[in-house]
């Protein structure tokens, strides 16, 4: 059983520290995960949609490098870190955030 906060929990902290050492504040609007398995692993599938502020070209380059970010998560290891969407409009970048995570043997 796992205690304290979850994988996905850890991953938005994770990026609201790396955006505010950028200059930004982020907004974690939605976040979940599923859980997967192939025939080797387990683990989950995580996905976050983050507001950044201010937008512009600070966003955009702190967001090209979170999938770098190392994050620890108890019990799991951070297998992929990635932005699939990215929409700027009326000073806010918004990102849809996906991650993978497999569980430790």
């Amino acid at each position: 059983m796992m205690r304290g906060p979850g994988a996905t929990l850890l991953l938005a902290r994770a990026l609201a520290a790396s955006a505010a050492r950028d200059g930004l504040d982020l907004a974690v609007e939605e976040q979940g995960s599923t859980p997967w398995h192939s025939a080797t692993f387990s683990g989950h599938r995580h996905a976050l949609i983050v507001t950044a502020t201010p937008a512009g070209a600070a966003a955009s380059a702190w967001l090209e490098t979170i999938g770098s970010l190392e994050v620890r998560l108890p019990g799991e290891l951070l297998a992929d870190l990635s932005v699939v969407q990215e929409n700027e409009r009326g000073g806010l970048c918004q990102a849809r955030i996906e991650a993978l995570t497999v569980e430790r043997a």
